[in-house]
């Protein structure tokens, strides 16, 4: 008894390119309307680039007031996320934009108004060792 003999499969070939439309004269002048969507430039989200801001990945951001009508969806988004303190850092995470472009942003809502920025809050070094020894003692006492 012979085993059955296997058949090598062929590759597919690819399915062909859709045609590309003719542009019309009336298409071309029509603007962006009929472009498809591709995702911003930084440059657009940021605008001129100017002086910044002294931003480091673990200042706090802290939103001052609700996002006005004319702001930008990424200033919204910002000001939203701000109810409670956020650091750069976790702000440029959550809107998926990199540090140099989210301080740009900041630097322009600062100038605004419409967010404050602060140090974060650091540890206060530990009390002194003689100072807990004394507490310590004294609660043994009692």
């Amino acid at each position: 008894m012979t085993p059955p003999q296997r058949q090598r499969r062929r590759p597919e070939p690819p399915p062909p390119a859709p045609p590309l439309p003719s542009p019309r004269p009336q298409q071309a002048a029509a603007g962006p309307e009929e472009e498809p969507k591709k995702p911003e430039r930084l440059y657009t989200i940021t605008g001129t680039d100017g002086d910044r801001a002294q931003l480091d990945l673990v200042t706090l951001i802290v939103a001052r007031a609700d996002p006005p009508s004319s702001a930008t969806p990424e200033e919204t988004a910002v000001l939203r996320l701000c109810a409670g303190p956020l650091s750069v850092a976790e702000l440029s995470a959550y809107l998926k934009l990199p540090f140099s472009a989210m301080t740009v942003l900041l630097t322009d809502m600062l100038a605004a108004g419409t967010v404050h920025a602060r140090a974060p809050i650091v540890r206060q070094t530990l009390p002194d060792r003689s100072l807990l020894e004394a507490v310590m003692h004294g609660l043994e006492r009692l």
